[in-house]
């Protein structure tokens, strides 16, 4: 496994030009941090002491809500049409087929770089749906916990934050039908499932930062009675599932259960803000109002939705119900917060031929309301809080304003043009839990964490 050598140890002060601050943007701030790297006190229009670590523009990291850290190894694999066409059904089949063939080391390997990555472009925490629990055949390893121990191997080393959603899944579908041979890694019953939860509580006990939920899968690979066993397993903590990706799913969960899934767990679940739906792409305008009632986050993804072809989520009719919203990158075919924002408002102006429409028909910035929304709804499924503010964790994530997208901007015309319009690396530094560990623009152990993942990426590909 993956070793870092960055410091254990925190604690020192910031002074920050320009803050976006829980209150909005805020000019010569001073942020004093203790030796844990949690933020002792934020003072505004003030000047900078000797020592202060400075930065001219910083926003704070936001969490990624849905993460399969294992397929930004197969990125690009599934980018060949075949005659009957394509859909997410037919995506599913490269990915089994990769699936099948990743070692512990291999999974470590991959989500190190994604994590890396996520970190130098926005994301200070990662949400890991964790479903590759056995080894390729279905045998068992040892320990329960083998590669829920190499996400959070990886978690460690780039230091990213982490919420470990351990998933059960137990069928193949709606119908019980046979298993494809790539599911089999994924299979546990529920004793086998509350031994793992057991296992990735104790696997992250020394660190209080990282948080451990619980993933039903999605209403076709668990059973009613399935899904509360597993609710049973939360002690409090978030609940995650895929709920609504795809037309298909949806008309099977009617014919199966009399009703589309996300109104289904409304009804049937004990549903509160602890939840997470994944993607909710098919939701009804019904649905739309009992989810942003239930206090629920909606996981958007929507640089994987626009890949896999899944649909638009209708973002305009849950926002108008006050429903609360996170960003995640799913398939990690790009890893991005910028990208995953940009698709999300540029996916509703093509279905509605008009601009802006996160900003809801006021005169705001639509990169600050998007950016706001995902901060907000993002710490909420993760079962944390967000902003630079006393009591949490140090995470802030400096702007490169010497960029020539950014150069000429301040305020949220700053953050407009990252989202909508930047190029090149914008994201110059990175401090999280008051460690610096993105340096002009790369994660301070990328080469060692590259080398490895092409090592193991050739491999893998070789073997396909």
């Amino acid at each position: 496994m993956g070793t870092s050598s960055i410091s254990e140890v925190s604690g020192g002060s910031f002074f920050f030009r320009r803050v976006l601050l829980p209150t909005g943007w805020a000019q010569d701030a001073r942020v004093t941090t203790t030796r844990d790297g949690v933020i002792r006190d934020v003072q505004c229009n003030t000047v900078a002491a000797p020592d202060d670590t400075k930065a001219d523009t910083v926003i704070p990291g936001i969490a990624n809500v849905h993460s399969h850290a294992f397929q930004r190894g197969m990125a690009g694999l599934a980018e060949k049409a075949r005659r009957n066409g394509d859909n997410f059904w037919t995506w599913r089949e490269v990915m089994f087929r990769f699936a099948t063939k990743l070692t512990p080391d291999d999974v470590e390997a991959i989500a190190a770089l994604a994590y890396v990555e996520m970190l130098e472009r926005g994301f200070n925490r990662v949400g890991e749906f964790h479903y590759l629990h056995h080894s390729g055949d279905g045998s068992r390893y040892a320990d329960p916990a083998e590669m829920a121990k190499r996400i959070a191997a990886a978690a460690h080393e780039t230091r990213i934050g982490l919420t470990l959603l351990p998933v059960l899944y137990t069928r193949a579908g709606f119908d019980g039908g046979a298993l494809h041979p790539g599911q089999m890694r994924f299979i546990s019953d529920i004793e086998e499932f509350a031994r793992l939860v057991d296992a990735c509580r104790r696997l992250v006990s020394s660190n209080p930062e990282c948080v451990v939920g619980v993933a039903p899968h999605s209403l076709r690979a668990v059973t009613p009675g399935e899904l509360h066993a597993v609710l049973k397993l939360g002690a409090g903590g978030p609940i995650h599932i895929h709920a609504a990706e795809q037309q298909l799913e949806v008309d099977e969960c009617i014919a199966h259960l009399g009703t589309a899934p996300v109104e289904w767990l409304i009804d049937n679940a004990d549903v509160d803000d602890r939840w997470c739906f994944v993607h909710a792409t098919h939701i009804t305008e019904t649905e739309a109002v009992l989810l942003a009632r239930s206090g629920g986050v909606v996981g958007a993804c929507p640089v994987t939705e626009a890949n896999l072809g899944d649909g638009i989520f209708p973002l305009e009719a849950y926002q108008t119900r006050k429903g609360v919203l996170g960003v995640g990158t799913d398939s990690n075919i790009m890893i991005g917060l910028a990208d995953e924002l940009r698709a999300l408002e540029y996916s509703q102006r093509l279905a509605q031929e008009r601009r802006n429409i996160a900003a809801d028909g006021a005169v705001l910035s639509t990169g600050r309301v998007l950016f706001n929304a995902a901060g907000e709804g993002g710490a909420r499924a993760m079962g944390t809080r967000w902003g630079i503010a006393a009591g949490q964790p140090a995470d802030f994530v400096a702007l490169d304003t010497e960029n020539e997208s950014l150069c000429a901007f301040e305020g949220d015309d700053l953050l407009d043009t990252f989202i909508f319009s930047s190029r090149g690396r914008v994201i110059k530094d990175v401090w999280r839990a008051g460690q610096h560990i993105v340096k002009d623009g790369s994660h301070i152990h990328r080469a060692a964490i590259a080398a490895r993942y092409r090592k193991t990426l050739k491999a893998l590909v070789a073997s396909l």
